[in-house]
C-alpha cells in the first residue's frame, strides 16, 4: 500500500457514513456552520459555513467549501452569490483567495491569529470558496488514481456537480444572482465552468443556478498569445536580454502542440538565468525568499513546469490551517489523520491530464449569449502579464464601446480600462499576480463596478 495516499484514502469512512445519512437542508446547514475560528476577532457580524460536498459517489470524490456570507447589516439575503476559484492548477482557494486576498480574515505572521480585511468582498456579496479539484487542500478522493488524472474537463464537471449539490443544501441561494470569479489558471476553470452552467441552463426559464457572468484576473487564456505577451513583458521590463527575447519568440512558436519544444525549454533556461532575485508575481516588490525564477513560475501557465516561489503569506496559511483546532472549526479533516495541509498539491498539478490551448472560443460563445464578462490584470505580474491578456482580448476582435481611459480612486489613477461589446477590461496599477493582495482597495472598487455592471470610475 502507498502510505503517501493515506490523506486521500483516510476519508473513505466519512464518505460511507454520508451515503446513508438522511437529513434536511436546514440540518445540513447547521452541521456546517462555523461557530468561531481560532484567533478570529469577536462579533464579526456575518455567518460562515464550511464542509464537504460529494461530487462523485462511485469514486468517493468530495470537495471542501467555505461560505462567508455578507454581514447582517448589509442584508445578505439580497446579495448575490459569488464562487471564487484559484488555479495552479492544484492550488487552494482557501490559502489564496480566502486567506490573503478577498476573504474576511487575513492571517498574522504568528500563523495563529486573524484580523479583519477592511476590503473583504463579502461586504458586497456572499462568497463561496471552493478547493478544487479533489486532492487540493482539504478536498479528497477515495480513488487514489484521481490525483494523477485530474484535468480541465473533470474539474469543470466536478465543480458543476458541487454547485448542484451545494445549492440543495443551501436552497435559499436557488435563483439568486450567481457569478464565478478567479485568477491565474482559473482563467481555464472559470470560463469552462461558466460554459457548463450556461449549457445546463439552456431551455430553463427560471434556472436554480441563476448564472449572470464571470470575472477573471491575470488569467491564463490562450497559449499562443500568453507566450508572446509574456516574453514581450519580460523584455520590455528589462528582465531578459534582446538575444534571449528573440530566441524565445522563435523557439516557442509551438503551433498546435500543447507542450513546448526542446528548443523552447532551452530558451526558457536562458531566460531563467537572467531574471535575478525578484518576485516574478510582483516584479517591483521584495521577494519573500530566494527561489523566484521566471521559468519556474510559468507553472501558472503550463502544468508540467515546476512551481518554486513561496511568498510569505503562504507560510502563514500553512501554519494556520495545519492547526488541529482550526481544522475542527472548519469541519475539515474530520477523521483526524495527521498530515500536512498544503497551499498547493505536490501531485495534482504535476500530473495534469488535459489543458486546452485556448479559452477564446468559450469567450466568443458566452459573449454572444449576453453574459457579463470582465477581465482584469495587475500590471506588475511577470507570470501572466498584462501584455498577454491584452493580446488575447485583441484576438477576439470585439467592437469598442468606450475607448482606453484611466480610472480613478480618490483623485489618483487606479489603472486603465476599455469597454468592448460584451467584455470589460481593467488594469490595476502597481498590482501583481494576486491583485486583491497588492491593491485591496482598488480590487474592491473593481468588484463593486463589476457587480453593478458600471464602467470603472473616471
Amino acid at each position: 500500500m502507498d502510505f503517501s495516499l493515506l490523506p486521500v484514502l483516510g476519508f473513505a469512512f466519512l464518505l460511507l457514513d454520508s451515503c446513508f445519512c438522511f437529513s434536511s437542508p436546514l440540518q445540513d446547514q447547521e452541521r456546517d456552520r462555523i461557530i468561531q475560528l481560532p484567533g478570529q476577532p469577536n462579533n464579526v457580524g456575518f455567518s460562515q459555513y464550511s464542509g464537504y460536498v460529494t461530487v462523485n459517489q462511485q469514486a468517493g470524490r468530495a470537495l471542501f467549501y467555505w461560505l462567508v456570507e455578507a454581514p447582517a447589516n448589509r442584508r445578505p439575503e439580497s446579495r448575490p452569490l459569488v464562487l471564487w476559484l484559484n488555479g495552479g492548477p492544484g492550488c487552494s482557494s482557501v490559502a489564496y483567495g480566502a486567506a490573503e486576498e478577498i476573504g474576511p480574515f487575513h492571517i498574522r505572521s504568528d500563523g495563529k491569529t486573524l484580523f479583519l480585511n477592511p476590503y473583504a468582498w463579502n461586504n458586497l456579496a456572499n462568497l463561496l470558496f471552493l478547493e478544487s479539484p479533489a486532492g487540493v487542500g482539504f478536498s479528497y478522493s477515495n480513488t487514489s488514481s484521481d490525483l494523477y488524472t485530474a484535468g480541465d474537463q473533470r474539474t469543470a464537471e466536478d465543480a458543476y456537480a458541487f454547485l448542484v449539490n451545494w445549492i440543495e443544501r443551501f436552497p435559499q441561494y436557488k435563483h439568486r444572482d450567481f457569478y464565478i470569479a478567479g485568477e491565474s489558471y482559473a482563467g481555464h476553470y472559470v470560463p469552462q465552468l461558466s460554459k457548463l452552467v450556461y449549457e445546463k441552463n439552456k431551455g430553463i426559464q427560471n434556472p436554480f443556478i441563476n448564472f449572470k457572468g464571470f470575472l477573471v484576473g491575470n488569467a491564463v487564456t490562450d497559449d499562443y498569445h500568453d507566450y508572446v505577451g509574456t516574453f514581450e513583458y519580460w523584455w520590455t521590463h528589462g528582465l531578459i536580454s534582446d538575444a534571449t527575447y528573440r530566441n524565445l519568440r522563435v523557439a516557442c512558436e509551438f503551433g498546435s502542440s500543447q507542450h513546448p519544444s526542446v528548443a523552447c525549454i532551452k530558451a526558457l533556461d536562458a531566460a531563467d538565468k537572467e531574471d535575478g532575485d525578484i518576485d516574478p508575481y510582483s516584479i517591483f516588490t521584495r521577494p519573500c525568499n530566494n527561489t523566484a525564477s521566471l521559468r519556474h513560475n510559468l507553472r501558472g501557465h503550463y502544468p508540467w513546469m515546476t512551481r518554486a516561489y513561496d511568498p510569505c503569506t503562504e507560510r502563514y496559511s500553512t501554519m494556520y490551517f495545519n492547526q488541529p483546532e482550526v481544522q475542527k472549526s472548519l469541519h475539515a479533516n474530520v477523521t483526524g489523520i495527521s498530515y500536512p495541509w498544503k497551499t498547493c498539491s505536490d501531485i495534482v498539478g504535476d500530473y495534469w491530464a488535459d489543458s486546452p490551448l485556448s479559452m477564446l472560443p468559450i469567450y466568443q460563445e458566452l459573449i454572444a449569449a449576453g453574459l457579463r464578462i470582465w477581465v482584469f490584470s495587475g500590471d506588475t505580474d511577470a507570470v501572466v502579464p498584462v501584455t498577454a491578456t491584452r493580446y488575447s482580448i485583441d484576438a477576439l476582435k470585439l467592437p469598442t464601446v468606450i475607448n482606453w481611459y484611466p480610472w480613478y480612486d480618490n483623485g489618483k489613477v487606479g489603472g486603465w480600462s476599455q469597454v468592448y461589446k460584451g467584455l470589460t477590461f481593467v488594469t490595476v496599477t502597481g498590482a501583481g499576480h494576486e491583485v486583491p493582495l497588492h491593491r485591496p482597495r482598488e480590487a474592491f472598487i473593481l468588484f463593486k463596478s463589476f457587480l453593478e455592471n458600471k464602467p470603472m470610475p473616471s
